[in-house]
């Protein structure tokens, strides 16, 4: 007994090493959150660790601070442990490495996000515990102004939480409701995913087929031919991204799908399609473009046709952003917790594509994940295919524009969105008939945290 008890003290602190001593102060005064303090620790400790300085403040906001868990391993030099986010369930891998010789230099400090490890898995709630946990949760982030926006968890269809916090327009103290519009950003893979897998379904497309069946005069004649529908709709094709420095040149140009292949399409491929995963907006920007060409709509009139109108979504598109929109919010960004919140407006693009920039409401979002569950909008067969997880994707995790996980030792699948002031969640998980969704209309992860909240906590059945 107290052999255990010892064990368990020396897992729950640093060691006694070089390595752990500076562990312990880099965590001492991370978690100060005193930007001088930090940037005078890492000049005297970890001068490489300078060039990340400029990000502190805003991830110290973010995760506010970290609380150490257990030393997994531990030498002199070198140690990794496990820690939590002291805002969120979040748990991440701290790795550090020291010189060997006086005074200890930092020489690696390595912080990466990880799934909540099983031995620190959290309590399934019963439904009414569950709802009142998450009000207490959501009411707190509301009151320290990290959530803005609309939470819904639905059980077999029927809503048993659904409430809106905090200001849709913050000037004119609009209050956000469950009928807002939030935009969505990356959520709209979902729906892109969708409409191939119907038109896949249809015999019109093949998963194998490469781009260039369908887009025939697609300038760059490598991705043309190396690059297979499967490969966009699993981010493993070397398509690469569309945002930088050129997008943010372009941003107001950009205006159908047919301009972002005008600026991008010469361009040529980052990896051999299928080697290695790389989450690509410009690949599923080329999927809509591939729908147009196959269905001879554009990529707005399909999906709403055949993906929003079958699922009973009335509040979600993707108007341009200088076009009135009933409900839609205004998004939110700051830099950290000491500086104002603003508008987004001029980080958004002129519409939003097949890759993602729509908006939605929660209940749009979960009638959508009661039409994929009751396969209203692909059979049984696609359905499946659609949502589970495919080899050569981190640990199979993503299928066809959906994530497909164990969220504390049970199956879930949907996928998320951010960008500066938006952030939202879907996750639906088929075991227990539970479906959270998160909408928000302040910087990531405003909605992620409450959705991780939620479904670390679901009932078992």
């Amino acid at each position: 007994m107290l052999l255990s008890a010892a064990l368990c003290a020396a897992q729950t602190q640093f060691p006694d090493t070089p390595a752990g001593h500076q562990a312990a102060t880099w965590l001492e005064v991370f978690n100060r959150g005193d930007h001088d303090a930090y940037q005078g620790f890492l000049e005297k400790n970890y001068p490489s660790g300078m060039a990340f300085l400029e990000r502190y403040a805003r991830f110290r906001s973010m995760t506010g601070g970290f609380e150490l868990k257990k030393v997994e391993e531990s030498s002199a030099t070198k140690l990794t442990a496990l820690v939590q986010e002291k805002s969120s369930d979040q748990f991440a891998r701290l790795a550090m490495e020291v010189e060997a010789g006086d005074p200890h230099h930092i020489l690696k400090l390595d912080l990466n996000a990880i799934p909540r490890p099983a031995e620190f898995a959290l309590p399934r709630l019963t439904q009414s515990e569950l709802v009142e946990a998450t009000r207490k949760e959501v009411e707190k982030q509301a009151a320290a102004d990290k959530f803005s926006g609309a939470v819904l968890i639905a059980k077999d269809g029927k809503p048993v939480f659904a409430e809106a916090y905090g200001l849709a327009d913050r000037e004119h103290k609009t209050p956000n409701t469950l009928k807002t519009r939030f935009r969505i950003g990356s959520m709209n893979k979902m729906f892109t995913a969708v409409a191939i897998l119907q038109l896949v379904q249809a015999g019109k497309i093949g998963l194998n087929d490469p781009l260039g069946k369908y887009l025939t005069d697609y300038p760059n004649k490598n991705v043309a031919t190396k690059v297979t529908i499967h490969h966009l709709l699993t981010h493993t094709g070397g398509t690469g991204d569309f945002f930088g420095p050129d997008f943010d040149a372009h941003r107001l140009e950009l205006r159908t799908l047919q301009d972002y292949v005008k600026l991008y399409g010469k361009r040529d491929l980052e990896f051999e399609p299928g080697s290695k995963w790389a989450y690509s907006n410009y690949g599923f920007l080329l999927l809509g473009v591939v729908i147009e060409k196959v269905s001879g709509q554009s990529y707005y009139d399909y999906v709403r046709e055949h993906v929003y109108q079958p699922a009973g979504m009335t509040a979600t598109a993707s108007e341009p952003e200088d076009q009135p929109v009933a409900d839609r919010s205004i998004g939110y960004t700051r830099q950290d917790d000491h500086t104002p919140w603003k508008p987004n407006t001029d980080t958004l693009p002129w519409r939003g594509t097949s890759a993602g920039g729509g908006y939605s409401t929660v209940e749009d979002l979960s009638r959508f994940a009661t039409a994929i569950e009751q396969n209203k909008l692909l059979d049984a067969h696609y359905t499946e295919l659609l949502t589970t997880g495919k080899p050569g994707t981190p640990d199979n995790s993503y299928a066809y524009g959906f994530g497909d996980a164990k969220i504390n030792g049970m199956r879930c699948f949907g996928h998320g969105g951010g960008a500066p002031g938006m952030n939202g969640e879907l996750s639906i998980c088929p075991a227990n008939g539970y479906v959270v969704a998160v909408l928000a209309n302040l910087n990531p992860p405003a909605a992620s945290r409450i959705s991780d909240f939620i479904t670390n906590r679901l009932p078992e059945k």
